[in-house]
């Protein structure tokens, strides 16, 4: 585990010497879309303006669990209206390195939904259908995502053609620096958009490879049979692009016992053994796996762990994902190797949950070289 304040110098000066190449960095992702709510668990409310919220998963399990065979009361408190999504999430800060931005998904149809409009200021957008919702209830160890899916339906590969347009998509798709395609759990007809993409585009790309980042979102609901489907065709893109897949912790176990791999100790070396196996298993440049304290990488079987900037009490932690995804993406499209785009990751991420706001290069350079003690 690399936890090496030098380390962290030099990627910072490397991100502050590359800031103004993020200008010529193109980024095409798509297709999600929601609306996020962010909400605290109330455990005891003191008056009208005041209340101690839950902290901890488990201690709202435990509510829970003794409410059975009698019911019971659970008070949420909205903290935050957002917008949300993997793909909106992760191209919004895309944006605020600096990047030239494509999106399309689903933000709202026929007119796009209010909480994007800041969004549509920063990147070029293109809806084709209805977000979905998102109730993000936040703990200190974590948070539990209730979504509201039935409207994602509408994002198929024949509402693409028809509301975006076959030839615009192909060109962007032909031509980003960067392309993502991402939460295929939440999209029913992700895999067969892939299929579809891989049969009419793929087979015109041409030049240099290119960068292709591939985001699963927690596929536990999903059948293992269209899992492995999933992950037959990300490894088939990696014949074009220099393909990513980013996992959590979580995912990365769920991937693992699909392909069934022997179980791994829950520790840093046990997930960075998975993570190689996995690797082998689904074929494609890089698996980068990002618990909530460090972040690992694997890369032609060699393995590189950063320990991130751990925060106990974070602002907010939905979306937290979505950003180390941009800042490692970030990090490989400048040309840093891996552990300097991890460090770039982690960085972004940390920014991230302490302020709920998406960083410049700028501002995390200046979290790496000013490292947060907690």
């Amino acid at each position: 585990m690399i936890d090496c304040p030098e380390l962290r110098a030099a990627c910072a000066e490397q991100l502050r010497a590359r800031e103004t190449q993020t200008a010529a960095l193109t980024a095409f992702i798509g297709l999600d879309g929601f609306v996020d709510e962010i909400i605290h668990v109330v455990d005891k409310r003191e008056n009208a303006e005041k209340f101690d919220r839950i902290t901890h998963i488990a201690k709202l399990g435990e509510r829970i669990s003794a409410a059975a065979g009698r019911s019971t009361n659970v008070e949420l408190v909205r903290k935050l209206t957002k917008l949300g999504g993997n793909g909106p999430i992760m191209a919004n800060a895309l944006a605020s390195f600096g990047l030239k931005v494509t999106y399309v998904g689903a933000l709202g149809w026929p007119n796009l939904h209010p909480v994007f409009e800041p969004f549509s200021r920063r990147a070029e957008v293109h809806s084709i259908g209805e977000p979905g919702g998102t109730d993000a209830l936040e703990f200190e160890d974590g948070k539990l995502i209730f979504g509201k899916l039935t409207q994602l339906a509408e994002i198929t590969w024949p509402n693409i053609q028809a509301r975006y347009g076959r030839e615009k998509f192909a060109e962007k798709f032909h031509t980003a620096s960067l392309v993502g395609l991402v939460n295929w759990t939440m999209l029913p007809y992700m895999s067969d958009i892939w299929s579809a993409i891989q049969r009419e585009l793929c087979p015109d790309v041409t030049g240099p490879r290119r960068r292709m980042f591939i985001d699963l979102a927690d596929p536990e609901k999903r059948s293992n049979n269209d899992i492995a489907r999933a992950l037959e065709l990300i490894a088939s893109f990696n014949r074009y692009f220099d393909v990513m897949l980013g996992l959590n912790e979580k995912e990365a176990c769920e991937i693992s016992r699909v392909l069934g791999l022997a179980p791994k100790p829950h520790t840093p070396d046990g997930l960075a053994a998975m993570a190689a196996e996995i690797n082998k298993h689904v074929p494609v440049e890089t698996v980068v796996v990002h618990p909530t304290a460090y972040a690992l990488a694997v890369t032609n079987g060699a393995v590189c762990q950063v320990r991130g900037p751990y925060c106990a009490k974070p602002f907010i932690t939905t979306g937290a994902g979505d950003h180390f995804n941009s800042g490692f993406c970030v990090g490989k499209l400048l040309g840093l190797n891996n552990e300097m785009s991890l460090l770039a990751g982690v960085a972004t991420s940390g920014f991230y949950v302490r302020t709920a706001k998406s960083p410049t290069l700028s501002d995390i350079a200046g979290l790496l070289t000013d490292w947060p003690k907690d």
